[in-house]
């Protein structure tokens, strides 16, 4: 069963495009549509540093209410977002609050029934970056389905996506299915979380999808196709605007030979090699114990190309492209782990289109097919406007 819980959009919302991201009004500041919901209930919380409603934390605003959190559920980079990419995280108790904190990102990604034992709602509240392979999409999947198996609501708080205006990139095939692409949607697709959980069950893409009872608290005053800057880092090495708007292409080359900047103070932002010079930015990675304690090439000096005013947005082939060729012509393997990019990408075709020497142009028309598929089923899942 899927439920939403949502104010019609004003219709200037709807036709401004360029409204500020301040006035966009989040789902968890939306109060008035969920105090009551979750009045006396016992809570658990799927939340990091990004949940916030107006200059607090959502686990302090909870409590200041009234409401009792019996414990917070962490995602990869952890409750207070300071654990770097790919990091275990332990069990804990929060400092501040006394909560106990279950992690999401260790031995188990699914919450456990034990977990959810003595829970009434399961509240998700997560900043995501608009791309299939950041991991927080993973999380809230396997938080619908283990809610959904032990028949505990979920109630969702959405929050814009970053890189809401573009749908792109292939489509996962499902034999290249992990953690980093659980769902048969391109790399880029134009959703917001809130949507995509609404497609999660509505697809049937969980177990016991039947008896799912999800409902969200949408935005006011959202618009997919404006800029929004996140008042809060939704993790350690997406520090600002502009590292976020070039993820979606850069990330890809975490399975390459080349450094995109992590173990210094503008990751994803850059791109460098020591010995393959794709421009003549120098920079060097140093390990940096919350965000990168071990980087790709530390502590050498690269050399490269610095993408920190760049206008680059959306999923930029060129660079990708560019920069295989000139591995190639160095002679220097550039798909240093060929699997993972299989993964990232959710195929194979994208890195053996590369390595054939295929066009952008040529690469895309791979895919467009499956792009448009995309694009219609989305339709019956938006709670905004496109």
């Amino acid at each position: 069963m899927i439920k939403l819980v949502l104010v019609t959009l004003s219709l200037l919302s709807a036709l401004t495009l360029t409204a500020p991201s301040q006035a966009v009004i989040v789902g968890a500041e939306r109060t008035a549509h969920y105090q009551s919901l979750l009045a006396g209930k016992r809570l658990a919380l799927v939340v990091n540093q990004s949940a916030r409603v107006g200059d607090q934390h959502l686990v302090d605003y909870l409590r200041g209410e009234g409401h009792q959190i019996v414990r917070v559920l962490a995602p990869e980079h952890g409750f207070r977002g300071n654990v770097g990419a790919g990091e275990h995280i332990d069990d804990s108790v929060d400092s501040r609050t006394g909560i106990p904190i279950m992690s999401l990102y260790g031995a188990l990604k699914k919450p456990t029934p034990a977990m959810l034992a003595d829970i009434d709602y399961l509240v998700v509240d997560l900043q995501d970056v608009g791309t299939r392979f950041y991991t927080y999409l993973s999380t809230l999947h396997y938080a619908i389905e283990a809610a959904a198996e032990q028949r505990i609501p979920v109630l969702i708080f959405d929050r814009p996506n970053p890189n809401g205006a573009f749908i792109d990139g292939p489509v996962l095939e499902p034999e290249f299915r992990s953690f980093v692409g659980m769902h048969e949607i391109p790399l880029l697709h134009g959703m917001t979380l809130g949507e995509l959980a609404l497609m999660i069950v509505g697809e049937g893409w969980i177990n016991a999808a039947a008896q799912a009872d999800v409902k969200v608290i949408g935005m006011q005053d959202y618009q997919r196709q404006q800029r929004y800057d996140l008042p809060v880092p939704p993790s350690p090495n997406l520090p600002n605007s502009q590292a976020i708007q070039l993820y979606p292409s850069l990330c890809l080359f975490e399975a390459t030979a080349m450094s995109i900047g992590r173990g210094t103070d503008f990751p994803f932002q850059v791109l460098g090699h020591d010995q393959v010079h794709l421009g003549e930015f120098s920079f060097t990675p140093k390990s940096l114990p919350h965000s990168a304690p071990t980087p790709k090439l530390q502590d050498q000096q690269l050399y490269g190309i610095d993408l920190r005013n760049s206008a680059m947005s959306g999923f930029d082939l060129s660079l990708l492209i560019a920069a295989h060729n000139a591995f190639q012509t160095a002679q220097i393997k550039f798909f240093t782990s060929p699997d993972f990019m299989d993964k990232l990408s959710g195929t194979d075709k994208l890195r053996l289109a590369i390595e054939a020497g295929l066009s952008a142009e040529q690469i895309r028309a791979q895919w467009q097919p499956q792009l448009d598929a995309f694009k219609q089923l989305r339709q019956q899942y938006l709670l905004y406007p496109d």
